[in-house]
């Protein structure tokens, strides 16, 4: 049980690392979450500091991800008594919570979702990839990247029952990383409802 405890804290230390928050004092000198939507990431950093710096985000949130599993499948091949495969969700789980409630930048994070495509890319390649191309095509259809994450999120349990280890602890990770995901847009799911929800812009 510790050395599930040890990777769960781990794993949530890394995903507080908010690479959008640096980013944007460095490279434009204020706190993304005080600008644009408040949000802090990759869609907030593009509307509000810029492609480049937006790109980067993107790609060291989605690597939080794959190396909070990094650290459990290591975990695996040093404590061969453990379930490592459980110890993959929990990571993946904590890395997500910790991108939306980071400790190191006052419990005020992001939504989760680059976080969560690095955690289900590593986790299961198919599944990852699966509900990347349905958000991409679902953005590329509404202009909205609420939209696509959203039904990325409700897909990705469905697809863990069918494509998974289907273990019900697995699952029920799963279904929380899910769950945690639409939480996160309740705001965008509100606009949503009442036509107001922001478009996506690559004009800057």
């Amino acid at each position: 049980m510790t050395i599930y405890i040890i990777i769960s804290i781990i794993a949530y230390f890394i995903g507080s690392i908010s690479f959008s928050v640096i980013f944007s004092r460095k490279f434009a000198g204020f706190d993304v979450r005080e600008k644009g939507s408040g949000n802090a990431g990759t869609t907030n950093v593009l509307r509000t500091v810029g492609k480049k710096v937006a790109a980067l985000t993107l790609l060291c949130d989605i690597l939080k991800g794959v190396l909070a599993i990094g650290v459990a499948m290591i975990a695996g091949k040093i404590w061969t008594d453990i379930d490592v495969e459980i110890l993959k969700y929990l990571a993946g789980f904590l890395a997500i919570l910790g991108h939306t409630f980071p400790i190191f930048f006052e419990f005020r994070g992001g939504k989760g979702v680059a976080t969560a495509l690095g955690v289900l890319i590593t986790l299961n390649w198919k599944v990852g990839l699966i509900c990347l191309v349905f958000a991409i095509i679902l953005i590329a259809i509404t202009k909205m990247v609420s939209v696509g994450s959203i039904a990325a999120a409700i897909l990705y349990p469905i697809l863990t029952i069918f494509m998974g280890e289907a273990k019900l602890l697995s699952i029920f990770i799963s279904l929380m990383i899910a769950l945690l995901v639409i939480f996160n847009h309740r705001s965008n799911i509100k606009r949503l409802k009442n036509g107001t929800e922001n478009k996506l812009s690559f004009k800057k």
